[in-house]
């Protein structure tokens, strides 16, 4: 789990104007949300947001400096540039150290497909439930031995100590399936020994 200490500032322009300017000036609109408390209106130095989502992903702990204090938060919601793919605004929810919260985690796949096999995934991320300052970034789902036909689903997945999974522990996150050089060879192969063992019945009459 990653933290990072990051220097905010309170925002009072709003709108798309608002949002530009703040942009404009090297900084990312922000909003905080939770523990009932009204909606904080934020801004966040661009560089380092970026800095701390790349190493830390998108469940990165953030201690925000703000106003001769400290929050932490983590991010909730992320809009990114469509074209320059840089952040446009962010949504983050306040947290306290020992407070459960609940987070989508991607999956990182490890291990190599069977021969023949080609991997189809459902599902990139899975629901859990964690302790805010111990938020796992990614989620390992290894495929290595998993023979054509065979599935992993959410319930399989290891979590991390002390965390729940919320996605239903039935659901098919990823199938190995045959490819389709692999089916069409496994017919012609079939195809084949069916003629192979007609002919002598052909010869015969």
């Amino acid at each position: 789990m990653s933290e990072v200490r990051l220097s905010a500032e309170s925002r009072s322009e709003f709108g798309k104007g608002g949002a530009r300017r703040t942009r404009r000036a090297g900084k990312i609109p922000a909003v905080i949300y939770g523990h009932g408390e009204n909606p904080r209106h934020v801004s966040l130095p661009a560089r380092e947001f970026t800095a701390a989502i790349r190493r830390g992903g998108i469940n990165v702990l953030l201690t925000l400096d703000l106003e001769g204090g400290e929050q932490l938060v983590i991010p909730k919601a992320i809009q990114r540039h469509a074209i320059k793919g840089t952040y446009d605004h962010v949504d983050l929810l306040a947290v306290r150290r020992g407070e459960k919260v609940t987070i989508d985690v991607p999956l990182v796949i490890t291990g190599d497909v069977t021969p023949g096999g080609v991997l189809m995934q459902d599902h990139t991320s899975i629901s859990i439930e964690a302790e805010a300052t111990h938020l796992p970034t990614e989620l390992e789902v290894s495929i290595a031995g998993l023979q054509i036909g065979a599935h992993i689903t959410a319930g399989q997945v290891a979590l991390p100590q002390g965390s729940s999974l919320l996605t239903d522990a039935e659901t098919v996150l990823l199938v190995i399936n045959e490819t389709q050089a692999a089916a069409v060879e496994g017919g012609e192969s079939a195809a084949a020994e069916g003629a192979a063992t007609e002919a002598p019945a052909e010869s015969a009459e």
